[in-house]
């Protein structure tokens, strides 16, 4: 499943649930979260910046967008990089990743 956003838009915010292997939830409490984007035949990063934890518990993020973040429209590809208190790293989702569609706007 894909997300659209529109050129230039900041708005709606992306918002996502992250989940273990086994579709449960996982507890970010004590963690942080940031998004990675780029554009799908590119190797350089579009996005890294830190999301927002809503729920820890429960594994919601979400993310908002800055300007700069839409600004070229295009197909891209995305993840959510987990650091725990630990030092840890854990990527979401692991097996791919989420489908940013930024389409054309009228001006």
């Amino acid at each position: 499943m894909a997300f659209y956003i529109k050129r230039n838009d900041t708005s709606p915010i992306l918002n996502a649930t992250l989940k273990d292997g086994d579709g449960a939830a996982v507890d970010l409490a004590g963690t942080s979260v940031a998004l990675k984007m780029k554009a799908v035949n590119d190797t350089s990063l579009k996005v890294d910046s830190a999301c927002t934890i809503v729920d820890a518990s429960n594994g919601k993020v979400r993310y908002t967008w800055v300007a700069a973040d839409t600004n070229a429209r295009g197909s891209y590809q995305a993840e959510f990089q987990v650091t725990y208190s630990g030092g840890a790293i854990e990527t979401f989702p692991n097996d791919g990743y989420v489908s940013i569609i930024i389409t054309d706007d009228l001006s």
